[in-house]
């Protein structure tokens, strides 16, 4: 886990805060947010709001009591202690790629399968820049429709001591995620008392909240797990096209689903979620990697703080089909905002690619030495009368050269960033070494990180309740 103690970037006035606040009571009083789960609209009509049919009314005054309920702050337990992250504050903390459900390995674009699964959650545990493999790290199109979610939680509690993401295609999915999470730390008791996983709860935009979220939201904060409550917009197409309009309609989903999140337990954990982008207007495709996506997210984190609520941004994100410039820049152009704006749970930190739809190993690698690098950058100088270094000048003096000199030699190993991944050889020495460019480099480190991986240790009482639980449940499920 990372701490952030630069300087936050904030790009709205008062008078903007003030329009915004305005903006988002508007769309909750007058247009309303549909929840289509009859137990989310029960509970809002006991707290007397206003429900005609799906859509809830809500009294901005009501939600914003309802959001004052949950944590400033929290920690999320980790197998290892080592790897238990804090979520909020100037913490940030860093998960792969979510979703895809397609591969990219080298050349080759096929679909995802339960080897890749297991290989990415390898690789995430291999990287110390990465806090969490993530959930859906890609979709195992090989593996059962029904049971495939008992096979990527086992996966991610034994190849991995880090945290996870919990599944959320449906309540019952939800309810094995816990059940699975009660064998692996203590009970449920213990997981209440101390959370052990983060899950993706997405609205619908624009201003709906789907039943199948709804009833994944009802199980993880009903056990008090940290639920990222994310309005998912593509300017264009689930919000207007302009930047204002989509942080007000942001605001006033995250809000409804926070508010939902504690009347369900009071005091749950929750992450003010932020998915903002922009499509083609030629083609309508979504792209990313955008300046509207980045000040978008400047302006998410100032929003977030000023509802004392931590907030999710999306992470290296890209339109490119490939491990390319594009992929690069693009990745840039979400990651430093995402720096730059103090967030505190980044997913898509590693492998994303084409828009979301590929897990790439090349870019997985690419990321994660991005991030590493942005992790030093965002490092604060130590300014001290070592780092002055006035006695390497006493001991070179004029026209010399520091190389040799004793401040040097004491530092030489750790003094600069050692990318894992760049070349600086000169231009002979690189074509000896087989001219690889960055895509090829990046497929060395990633096949010689999953030769060198070693399994986390796992109590074997708890890996056979794990096992006899799968077994169990996929039987029940029918695969």
């Amino acid at each position: 886990m990372f701490r952030n103690q630069m300087p936050r970037y904030e790009v709205l006035s008062g008078d903007a805060m003030a329009a915004l606040d305005a903006g988002w009571r508007r769309i909750v009083t007058e247009i309303g947010v549909e929840f289509m789960s009859e137990r989310a609209l029960e509970l809002f009509r006991a707290a007397g709001q206003r429900v005609v049919d799906n859509t809830v009314f809500l009294d901005p005054e009501f939600l914003l009591a309802q959001v004052a309920k949950a944590p400033h702050e929290f920690d999320i337990t980790a197998r290892n202690p080592e790897h238990t992250v804090h979520i909020g504050g100037d913490a940030m903390a860093f998960g792969a790629v979510y979703g895809p459900p397609f591969v990219r390995e080298g050349e080759v674009r096929r679909d995802a399968t339960m080897d890749d699964y297991r290989n990415f959650s390898r690789l995430a545990q291999s990287f110390d820049a990465l806090d969490s493999a993530g959930g859906v790290v890609c979709e195992p199109n090989d593996a059962p429709l029904d049971s495939r979610h008992l096979d990527m939680t086992y996966a991610l509690m034994t190849l991995t001591d880090k945290i996870f993401m919990g599944n959320v295609v449906s309540g019952p999915n939800a309810r094995d995620v816990l059940a699975m999470s009660d064998i692996c730390f203590g009970g449920r008791a213990a997981i209440e008392q101390s959370p052990v996983c983060i899950s993706l709860i997405n609205c619908n935009s624009p201003l709906r909240w789907d039943d199948r979220m709804l009833d994944a939201l009802f199980e993880y904060a009903g056990a008090a797990q940290p639920v990222v409550l994310t309005p998912f917009l593509l300017m264009g197409a689930m919000s207007p096209v302009t930047i204002p309009a989509a942080l007000v309609q942001q605001i006033a989903e995250a809000l409804s689903g926070i508010a939902l999140a504690q009347l369900i337990r009071p005091g749950a954990p929750v992450v003010f979620g932020s998915f903002l982008s922009t499509i083609d207007m030629q083609s309508g495709s979504p792209t990313f990697g955008t300046p509207e996506s980045g000040i978008g997210l400047l302006c998410t984190g100032q929003i977030a703080r000023h509802f004392g609520l931590p907030f999710r941004s999306g992470g290296c994100l890209t339109s490119s089909q490939v491990p390319d410039a594009q992929a690069g820049y693009e990745a840039l152009m979400s990651m430093l905002p995402a720096f730059l704006a103090g967030a505190n749970w980044v997913m898509h930190s590693a492998g994303w690619l084409e828009g979301g739809l590929v897990a790439g190993y090349e870019k997985f690698v690419l990321d994660v030495e991005l991030v590493q690098m942005l992790q030093a950058e965002f490092t604060p100088l130590e300014i001290n009368e070592a780092t002055l270094a006035f006695d390497a000048h006493v001991e070179v003096g004029h026209g010399g050269h520091f190389l040799g000199a004793m401040h040097t030699m004491e530092r030489f190993r750790t003094c600069f960033y050692r990318p894992m991944l760049s070349s600086s050889e000169n231009y002979e020495r690189w074509v000896r070494g087989g001219a690889l460019d960055t895509a090829a480099r990046a497929e060395r480190i990633w096949q010689q990180r999953l030769e060198s991986y070693q399994q986390p240790p796992l109590d074997e009482a708890v890996r056979a309740e794990l096992d006899a639980f799968v077994v169990r449940r996929r039987r029940e499920l029918g695969d």
